[in-house]
């Protein structure tokens, strides 16, 4: 008898004793069972490091979805994630076109110049028919739903910036073990 798995069960957290492929997920504490079904973690925290749009955008429309399923949602921006709260960069966020393999473009026409722009504006464009809000609007309407922002110290002091540098919805710059002691408990998801 060949063993067969759907995706479902490859997702779905593990019972202790459980043996197989659904055992060897580990399931956060924060995740119990109910009868059939299964509780989601009370919080997650998402790490944002890309600054680009497909870089920055999921981790907003995550957070987004958590906030909206009434779950604690906290956003720590690193590296060049940094740009999604930078107060004089979150308005000209573009698509990498070079070297994006979701774009099905070869690597030489998404370097020739002005083809970021050009597919910025159409996604852009796009989106916004979509009626799916800019990142500077879509981060203050997340922040308006109470969850945290939070920028990377280690990465605000190798850039050489400063509080004052980001947006105002921006509550704290803190360290990793800050970051990962305000996730203790929940999901940590990295964009």
């Amino acid at each position: 008898c060949a063993a067969t798995s759907t995706a479902s069960e490859i997702a779905r957290p593990s019972e202790p004793g459980e043996s197989g492929l659904a055992a060897s997920a580990a399931r956060p504490a924060s995740v119990r069972s109910e009868g059939e079904g299964w509780i989601v973690a009370p919080k997650v925290s998402i790490i944002i490091s890309k600054g680009s749009l497909e870089g920055i955008y999921p981790g907003l429309i995550m957070a987004n979805g958590a906030r909206a399923e009434g779950i604690e949602a906290n956003l720590f921006f690193t590296f060049f994630g940094l740009d999604a709260i930078h107060r004089q960069r979150h308005e000209h966020i573009k698509l990498a076109t070079v070297g994006n393999p979701g774009l099905h473009l070869p690597t030489m026409a998404g370097g020739l110049p002005g083809a970021s722009t050009v597919m910025t504006h159409y996604m852009n464009h796009k989106m916004e028919q979509l009626d799916i809000p800019s990142i500077p609007e879509f981060v203050e309407m997340i922040a308006d739903t109470g969850a945290g922002l939070y920028a990377c110290k280690a990465s605000v002091d190798l850039f050489g910036l400063e509080k004052d540098d980001f947006i105002d919805q921006v509550q704290d710059i803190i360290t990793v073990g800050e970051f990962y002691e305000s996730a203790a408990g929940g999901q940590i998801i990295f964009t």
